[in-house]
């Protein structure tokens, strides 16, 4: 697989030039500077593409290029906004890119309620607690029904089988403890430090963030699964035709997490979901983000099993691993350990990789290590949540030895970059 870095643009912290040094092979970027719903106009793409090949790498997967929240929820600029999103994939396609990660989740890009839970070893990691996250619902949106969604929520333990537990006494306790402090802190984590980087619907400096998410919470009036489901279906079949003629390849992202949350539907979550959606729009152009980490942190999904069901329909690789914990609360794993298996996904998708010889295209497959622990010193650097330099390098250098250790075992060439062997 192609190893490849997620990075933010010029502005990111962390440089190319570090990138290149640490054998990173290919680039994982978008243009963070055209607003959401703008074109993506081909000279601003070139401009990026030969800075990132003066440092001797490529830009290999657009990650992402966002899907409006009017076309998610079906509004009446969907046709305009679709336009735009295929006016952007031919620009893109005609600058030699011709992978791009998306998403299809209402509103929230991904959602963690801790940006640096503490590990046994010192460092910290991104953390989803069950009880925060509904005490943010209730407590501090007050949307309508949260409560009474939540105490139909079923967790599930490692196992994948419900635990019994209560979520409403843990909200209920946990609202006895906190401070206006916390609660700007829980609005933080969950909306804008998480969010303003990725989604385009926040930013640093809102001044009415809560006010902002219901605003955005409400245009999923009377949307359910079904219709969120034909919506993502009325997408997909509008860009197929230029991904065909562009010979692009769309892989939406698993959404994170993989359960219901906020009221609003999921349609990415196990291996029913991405069946359901392949087949809906059954090109091979209309494909799947494979994130380890996401698939991982659901218990009812069986990692493994899923790659190898799915690798044909895989363009782009996230290699991580969740640790679900008994009462169904998550965090981000070693990359060696967790519930996703990371030495069994290298095997399936070394082979895979094989069998796209023939499309230089897709020659290989785009892996990229993700959500990296916060060690030595990272949290003062000024990275995006979940992106630190030191642990997304020492996951990196994990996983490398992993495909280093497959490739032999397969009798694959196996190269380090930067290196004269």
């Amino acid at each position: 697989m192609e190893r490849t870095w997620r990075w933010f643009g010029k502005n990111d912290n962390i440089t190319l030039a570090m990138l290149k040094e640490i054998g990173v092979e290919g680039i994982v970027t978008a243009l963070h500077d055209v607003p959401l719903g703008e074109v993506w106009t081909r000279e601003k793409i070139h401009d990026l593409r030969t800075y990132i090949e003066s440092y001797g790498m490529r830009w290999s997967v657009v990650e992402s290029l966002p899907v409006t929240e009017t076309i998610k929820y079906g509004g009446p600029d969907r046709d305009e906004q679709i336009a735009v999103y295929i006016e952007s994939l031919r620009n893109l396609a005609a600058e030699g890119i011709h992978t791009v990660c998306y998403n299809f989740m209402p509103v929230l890009d991904w959602a963690r309620t801790d940006l640096l839970h503490p590990n046994p070893n010192g460092s910290s990691n991104l953390y989803f607690s069950i009880p925060e996250f509904a005490y943010f619902d209730i407590n501090i949106l007050r949307r309508e029904g949260a409560r009474e969604s939540w105490a139909k929520f079923k967790t599930l333990g490692p196992d994948g089988k419900p635990n019994g537990r209560d979520i409403l006494k843990e909200v209920d306790a946990l609202a006895a403890t906190m401070t206006p402090e916390k609660d700007h802190a829980l609005v933080e984590n969950i909306v804008i430090k998480t969010q303003g980087f990725v989604s385009g619907n926040f930013k640093e400096g809102d001044e009415h963030p809560v006010e902002l998410f219901r605003q955005l919470l409400d245009q999923y009036q009377g949307i359910d699964r079904d219709q969120l489901r034909e919506n993502m279906r009325y997408f997909l079949s509008a860009i197929m035709p230029v991904c065909n003629e562009c010979d692009m390849y769309m892989c939406v992202h698993p959404d994170d997490p993989p359960f219901q949350i906020l009221g609003l539907p999921r349609i990415v979550t196990s291996r029913e979901d991405i069946e359901w959606f392949l087949n809906a729009v059954p090109d091979k152009h209309n494909g799947l983000t494979f994130c380890a980490g996401s698939l991982s942190a659901g218990a009812q999904n069986d990692v493994p099993a899923m790659a190898r069901e799915f690798a044909p329909r895989t363009w782009f690789v996230h290699l991580r691993s969740c640790h679900v914990f008994p009462n169904g609360d998550f965090t981000e794993a070693s990359h060696l350990g967790g519930r996703a298996n990371i030495i069994d996904l290298v095997h399936t998708f070394e082979r895979e990789e094989l069998n796209r010889r023939d499309n230089s295209n897709i020659a290989r497959l785009p892996m990229r290590v993700d959500h990296g622990m916060t060690m030595l010193g990272d949290e003062a650097r000024g990275y995006n949540a979940g992106y630190s330099f030191l642990g997304r390098m020492f996951a990196l250098g994990q996983v490398q030895g992993i495909i280093a250790a497959v490739d032999r075992e397969m009798d694959k060439p196996f190269h380090q970059p930067g290196f004269f062997d």
